[in-house]
């Protein structure tokens, strides 16, 4: 029985030894477990601080689960994960705005928030899998899907670079508006609980209803699926390697719910940082059809990939700070604004 399962441990699994997703997914669920029932066992608001040290503690064990990549798999991949990782968690900014925005027109206090986006990236963990299996399948099958992937990404890229700044109308979406005319949707929230058991407007009788918090964790995994729509098209023209798309997907996304608090008092301050998104999207979309028609499908650099990537993301970045250089911080207990939900 043992020698069985050491061969299962060492049999291939999507190009990758199956003890090689067994240690990553150990990892995700000690960090998941280490952030909710130590770190956050109460909920209260998160400071700008506070974020920016859980934010450095994810983004170490990250560049230490590349290290063990890079040693594990080689250089190749070592750097491809790491490119992955900087793409992903530079093109989560613009999740992070919409997110803040989402709990902004639901009324979520700060104290609330970091429950539901752990909630919802737990959501995000099997959405994403889901997503970068059926991407690696049809890429496995055909190889020419790369080709619509890359040209999508330099299609987003450049519609992003030109489109005109715009809150997405939530009150309008689909989605809440289903659930508010087939479920209960109470009116006010109830601490962190996503249900609660109210009375019956009509009976008196205690019925099971949804708060406004669910309807803000539902709200915030419909908007990731959206990015993931750019996000994976992006990895997998880094590397068609599934566990590095995953891995580095998901470890990014991981340390997004703490940087989330630091990102979202300092929204203003990241205003011309989509230009640079915008133009990660074109590098990396016509990176294929470069090394695949220019280059004879001579392989294009990590180390070039991942520097190119990473001096455009840096100054977007610093040049978005210095153009909103005195921009005050919003760093309070209580939403900038509040909603309504019918």
């Amino acid at each position: 029985m043992e020698f069985l399962f050491a061969d299962w441990l060492m049999s291939d699994w999507l190009g990758t030894p199956a003890w090689f997703w067994l240690a990553f997914m150990a990892l995700v669920v000690a960090l998941t477990a280490f952030d909710l029932g130590v770190l956050h066992k109460e909920d209260k608001a998160m400071g700008i601080g506070e974020s920016l040290r859980l934010t450095a503690f994810y983004i170490t064990i990250a560049l230490l689960f590349g290290a063990w990549v890079w040693a594990a798999k080689g250089a190749d991949f070592g750097m491809q994960y790491y490119t992955g990782f900087f793409i992903e968690k530079a093109l989560s900014i613009d999740n992070v705005f919409v997110i803040s925005l989402i709990f902004t027109f639901f009324a979520i206090p700060p104290k609330y928030q970091y429950r539901a986006l752990l909630w919802g990236i737990i959501a995000v963990i099997f959405l994403r899998g889901a997503m970068i299996a059926g991407g690696a399948a049809l890429v496995e099958q055909a190889y020419w899907v790369l080709y619509i992937f890359a040209a999508f990404l330099v299609f987003t890229g450049i519609k992003m670079f030109f489109a005109n700044d715009h809150d997405p109308d939530i009150g309008n979406n689909p989605v809440v508006r289903w659930i508010s005319r087939h479920m209960r949707v109470t009116k006010e929230l109830h601490d962190q609980h996503f249900f609660v058991k109210v009375p019956d407007e009509k009976t008196g009788k205690m019925v099971r209803a949804a708060t406004p918090l669910f309807l803000a964790l539902v709200v915030i995994n419909l908007a990731d699926l959206v990015f993931a729509v750019d996000s994976v098209p992006a990895i997998f023209a880094i590397t068609t390697d599934t566990f590095i798309v995953y891995t580095s997907n998901i470890m990014a996304i991981l340390g997004l719910r703490a940087l989330y608090f630091a990102l979202a008092a300092m929204i203003d301050r990241f205003a011309y940082l989509k230009y640079a998104l915008a133009a990660v999207l074109v590098f990396i979309g016509s990176k294929i059809f470069v090394t695949d028609f220019l280059l004879g499908g001579a392989k294009f650099p990590p180390v070039l990939s991942l520097g190119i990537t990473f001096a455009i993301i840096g100054g977007g970045g610093a040049y978005s700070l210095w153009k909103t250089r005195g921009v005050p911080l919003h760093d309070s207990e209580e939403p900038i604004a509040q909603g309504t939900v019918n």
